[in-house]
């Protein structure tokens, strides 16, 4: 697997290069945001891992640039900030997980064997054509073709959001609880797991379905459930 390790602080920069390559996996370090934008456009990745704090053009905008062009490689950010704002920011930018500066190797290495695990799979799925079409009010689904429409206009998912509206999709009028988001996510629990996380997730894909007559409804105490708008504003009523 070749990764690009997009990293200003040249120390962590060099530990985390050792670490990965004694894990097995190639490593193309860019130290600022030009050169990770460079290396992007010359080069294929199966996966990068981008500091928010790049120097000369930061890493969300490097990760914008790359959504506008690829929307499937799996994009872990680093970020020395805490904040439920800075989290969303990098998930809206099309993050597919995220890691808070200090933060252990094993934690780094479990969250990158799960991204690439389900990057595979979701392949793999979709070459063998196993799963059929899903559609629920405005919202068309096909899991063969990684497309996903609102009134016939696509939507952009990233592979957590891809993964947590199929589980929604199938378990269509049950409730899915965060355990179950979780264990989708990942086998290992490498993954963000349950929690805030969850919340941030579910929060994102809300907004991806506006105007598909779908409406994602917390359960409390359980979890998530999936329905037709009409039943909320009953409920409301």
């Amino acid at each position: 697997m070749h990764i690009l390790l997009a990293e200003d602080d040249t120390i962590l920069a060099d530990a985390l290069d050792a670490q990965l390559r004694g894990a097995g996996y190639s490593v193309e370090l860019a130290p600022n945001g030009p050169v990770a934008e460079y290396l992007l456009s010359r080069q294929t990745f199966d996966m990068a891992i981008l500091d928010l704090g790049l120097p000369m053009v930061d890493g969300l905008t490097v990760l914008r640039q790359l959504r506008a062009t690829n929307q499937h490689m799996p994009v872990i950010v680093l970020t020395a900030r805490d904040g439920l704002e800075s989290r969303v920011d990098g998930l809206d930018a099309g993050a597919d997980d995220y890691i808070t500066k200090p933060f252990d190797f094993p934690e780094l290495e479990a969250r990158v064997r799960a991204l690439i695990r389900r990057a595979t799979a979701g392949a793999a799925a979709a070459s063998q054509g196993a799963a059929a079409e899903l559609g629920f009010g405005q919202l068309q689904f096909d899991p063969r073709a990684r497309r996903a429409s609102v009134a016939g206009e696509h939507i952009e998912l990233s592979p957590r959001e891809w993964t947590l509206l199929e589980l929604l999709l199938v378990n269509r009028d049950n409730v899915v609880t965060k355990e179950q988001i979780a264990q989708a996510w990942t086998s290992d629990g490498g993954g963000l797991g349950a929690g805030n996380a969850t919340e941030v997730y579910i929060h994102r894909l809300r907004r991806r379905l506006e105007g598909s007559g779908v409406d994602i409804r917390t359960v409390r105490g359980l979890g998530y459930l999936l329905e037709a708008d009409g039943k909320a504003a009953s409920r409301a009523g």
